[in-house]
């Protein structure tokens, strides 16, 4: 799939991750549209690339719908608008819950759903859904956010099974911490020696990689988290074990207590 000369839909694109990634397509010479809640936040990022805004508060019935229709004709789409639900399943409000299930996965669903018949009488179009290494391994104090990655996980290789002989791709991104930017930069948590991070520039990069070569999946995390991953699918009581024993507990925590408001 050739970026240069696209038309490209972002969720999301006023958060630190979406900035790099709009800035990033942008330079592979794609006209966008940048989608999020705040337009004030969207409007600086819009200028500078030179892409259209479209608002939208996918937690909304109906909004995603009328954002691909808006979009008009696009060819990518990147859902990368998500909220944390940052705590225990006993501590979130049925609205809370219900607010991360609709932004996390189901708006990407219905997005994609309303932009294929497009894409697919054109013949060409990538669908790009940005998940989590929590869709390879679970970790404490977030199970619906959790839940979201690994069902848009599930979604991702489905879709690309699906629409192989129809000449859309399909990718999944699966970030682990990323510094300077989204849920983990703003948590604060501390991470034990050897974890590692990536940068939100790395996100961007991935998601160019995916795109023009066609790969299903790709990870942007550390040596430590890809390992860990491995183990939690292997054998994932042992790697829970070792997990508490650096700390997820504690990192669950921070982030429960830093991300509240964002719920």
């Amino acid at each position: 799939m050739l970026i240069s000369g696209s038309r490209v839909l972002l969720t999301g694109a006023s958060g630190g991750l979406g900035g790099a990634i709009a800035k990033t397509v942008a330079g592979r010479g794609a006209t966008l549209v940048l989608s999020g809640r705040n337009a004030d936040l969207l409007s600086p990022i819009a200028t500078e690339i030179g892409a259209e805004i479209q608002v939208a508060d996918l937690v909304e019935p109906g909004e995603a719908v009328r954002l691909a229709e808006a979009a008009g004709p696009v060819d990518i789409l990147i859902a990368n608008a998500a909220l944390p639900g940052a705590a225990r399943l006993e501590h979130l409000s049925q609205q809370e819950a219900e607010r991360v299930l609709d932004v996390n996965l189901k708006a990407p669903v219905l997005l994609a759903q309303a932009l294929l018949p497009g894409m697919i009488e054109r013949g060409r179009g990538h669908l790009v859904f940005i998940s989590s290494t929590a869709a390879k391994a679970a970790a404490p104090g977030n199970p619906v956010y959790h839940a979201t990655k690994f069902g848009l996980r599930g979604l991702a290789g489905a879709l690309r099974i699906d629409l192989h002989a129809n000449g859309i791709g399909v990718s999944c991104v699966m970030p682990g911490f990323i510094r300077d930017a989204g849920l983990f930069a703003q948590s604060g948590a501390k991470l034990p020696v050897g974890v590692g991070t990536r940068s939100p520039q790395d996100v961007a990069d991935a998601v160019v990689r995916a795109i023009e070569k066609n790969i299903g999946e790709v990870d942007v995390a550390s040596p430590m988290l890809r390992l860990g991953a491995l183990l939690s699918r292997v054998a994932p009581d042992l790697a829970a074990a070792l997990a508490r024993r650096l700390g997820s507990d504690e990192i669950a925590a921070t982030y429960e207590q830093a991300l509240s408001a964002k719920r």
